[in-house]
């Protein structure tokens, strides 16, 4: 057993997405930092967009029905990366982009942990469901 707080059923399913949504972030995060390398190289650029928009669709399904203000916040993301104008500007975006939705993910893992932490291990059994409106 893990030593950390025990949490509820509806707080590991929201880790679990969250934990998910992280590895996305990190692809996505990954894209970005290729087109800047690929700017520097002076090398073409005009596929990040589309592969911003594939990488990013998962995430924001992912997200959208526990963490709807992330989902957007991602979507905005997305926007920001298909959208004309200088490229120096669509990376500065794009990197501010990735860093606003990396400091949401966080903050919501701690609200999470803060929300569905219980005190008696015997209350976090997930088919257990005392909050029922019956």
């Amino acid at each position: 057993m893990s030593s950390g707080p025990t949490l509820d059923g509806a707080g590991m399913a929201k880790l679990e997405t969250l934990e998910a949504a992280s590895a996305h972030l990190q692809r996505l995060h990954g894209l970005v930092e290729g087109m800047a390398m690929a700017m520097r190289a002076q090398q073409n650029t005009s596929q990040i967009g589309a592969q911003m928009r594939r990488a990013g669709n998962p995430m924001i399904g992912l997200l959208k029905g526990q963490f709807g203000m992330i989902s957007d916040q991602v979507t905005a993301l997305l926007l920001a990366s298909t959208r004309g104008g200088g490229e120096q500007a669509k990376l500065r975006t794009m990197r501010e982009g990735i860093a606003q939705v990396r400091t949401s993910l966080e903050i919501a893992v701690a609200r999470t942990k803060e929300k569905h932490t219980v005190s008696d291990p015997a209350n976090a059994h997930p088919a257990r469901n005392d909050s029922s409106p019956e």
